[in-house]
């Protein structure tokens, strides 16, 4: 096997008893960088590769510290690495050199891993379609005219392509979910709490964004996720988890899995992504588990005015003073202007309103997981998009009303901070890979998992279909 195809875990073995060596690895994955992402752009901002080299040379030489010890991972741009760029997309940030890791990193460090870079991202992260005007578009490594999605597609798009064994990524509104289902590989939306985040302004209004990670086989996943987890003690609302990765040892009972489709009509979807999805259901079955269609438990149109309502909320919490400055307001894209101007004029009751309808949703989701195990729903409403287009303007000919309406599908799950692994779930006619998201009450985070390994197991897709880039 090529050791690129390898998965994280099997790279640290081979590091561990020294069949493969850290030199050998960089460069290794220095190679195939230099070979593929100048037309895939998903890792931006590299180390140079004499640095990466010396630091490899190191990780052979010296005491081994971690399950990661070695292993070349790079960070998504909204997130710290000292020493490295962090420019978020934005214009008003490039070149601004981070002075700190951020708390996740600090601990996939601890673990061993060597930062190569940083993974492309939408500016601010807004948006489920990885372009900005820092570093350009990144391209879907299975049609490079396609998007690779957002606002993880770097990270996935890196995955696919062989470029890493292992990465993270963050999901407010599908971040991590789409752009795995659009690569072909698998990503981890964790309960919320369970991988802090920084311990900065406030830490008790905005519970909808999480870093995950993100890889080839829900083991790495597995592992990933035991090294970002862990509650910080600056912070009120962590939880602590058990660890994930010994459990995988293990398959999970038969489990009753409700399918939920389209949710009664209410997101429109594209030809073929419910066909997709209703294969992979069926090869569930063939596993042992019980599937049935289940009825959208809430209302759409409800849920989604709650969503907005405390995205925008978030999304200005975190960028007033840039949009109160004129000569950087400019700078936004139109969509981060509108969410900010939407979230700066909400009253407290409004805010509020939205708060109460999220808690309605999550009591009626708590009752459902008394009846099904799993709840199912596809990982995009559509396939991968062309890459020069900004956003789905419609779906099935139903018109579009927001930047982000076409990623309504994500929502249920991220509005109550539920866990979600992404599957992969095969290819359409025309090649496109798509996904389908596994949905756990809160805390059911490894039973995720030991489902997601199972299926792995049984279809390996991410070893089955490599990108055509070289």
């Amino acid at each position: 096997m090529n050791l690129l195809d390898m998965g994280a875990l099997a790279q640290s073995e081979a590091l561990a008893n020294r069949s493969l060596s850290a030199v050998e690895l960089m460069e290794a994955t220095l190679d195939r960088i230099e070979a593929v992402n100048g037309r895939v752009n998903a890792i931006v901002s590299m180390v140079a590769r004499d640095v990466l080299l010396d630091q490899a040379r190191a990780a052979d030489a010296g005491r081994r510290r971690g399950w990661l010890h070695g292993i070349p991972i790079a960070i998504k741009d909204l997130s710290d690495a000292k020493g490295l760029p962090t420019s978020k997309g934005s214009p008003l940030f490039a070149g601004s050199i981070a002075e700190n890791d951020s708390l996740f990193v600090a601990r996939i460090k601890a673990a061993g891993a060597i930062v190569i870079g940083k993974t492309n991202t939408p500016e601010f992260g807004l948006g489920s379609h990885t372009f900005n005007p820092v570093h350009g578009a990144t391209r879907n490594p299975y049609d490079l005219s396609r998007s690779a999605g957002g606002s993880s597609g770097g990270a996935a798009a890196a995955l696919a392509s062989g470029m890493l064994s292992i990465a993270d990524g963050s999901d407010m509104m599908g971040s991590l979910r789409n752009p795995a289902g659009w690569n072909n590989v698998y990503g981890m939306r964790p309960s919320w709490g369970t991988v802090p985040a920084e311990p900065e302004g406030d830490m008790y209004l905005h519970q909808l964004a999480t870093s995950g990670p993100m890889a080839r086989n829900p083991r790495d996943l597995a592992a990933l996720l035991d090294t970002m987890t862990g509650v910080d003690p600056c912070q009120p609302l962590g939880r602590t988890p058990s660890a994930s990765l010994p459990a995988l040892n293990s398959m999970p009972h038969r489990l009753k899995l409700g399918w939920l489709g389209d949710w009664n009509g209410a997101f429109p979807v594209a030809d073929g992504i419910l066909d997709l999805c209703s294969d992979a259901l069926s090869g569930f079955e063939g596993l042992g588990h019980k599937v049935e269609d289940t009825e959208a438990p809430f209302d759409a149109e409800t849920m989604w005015e709650s969503w907005i309502s405390l995205r925008s909320f978030s999304v200005a919490s975190g960028l007033e003073s840039v949009f109160n400055n004129p000569d950087q307001r400019k700078h936004l894209k139109k969509s981060a202007q509108w969410e900010i101007e939407r979230g700066l004029a909400f009253s407290a009751m409004q805010v509020h309103n939205a708060s109460v309808v999220r808690s309605q949703w999550f009591r009626r989701a708590a009752a459902l997981f008394d009846t099904v195990d799993v709840l199912v729903l596809p990982s995009a409403q559509l396939w991968p998009f062309p890459v020069d287009q900004e956003y789905p303007t419609e779906i099935s000919g139903r018109q579009m009303d927001t930047y982000h309406r076409w990623m309504q599908v994500v929502v249920p799950a991220g509005l109550i901070g539920l866990p979600v692994v992404n599957i992969p779930a095969g290819f359409n006619k025309n090649g496109l890979p798509g996904g389908i998201q596994l949905i756990g009450r809160q805390g059911s985070d490894t039973l995720l998992l030991q489902l997601a390994q199972e299926w792995h197991d049984a279809t390996n897709w991410p070893g089955q279909r490599h990108p055509e880039l070289s």
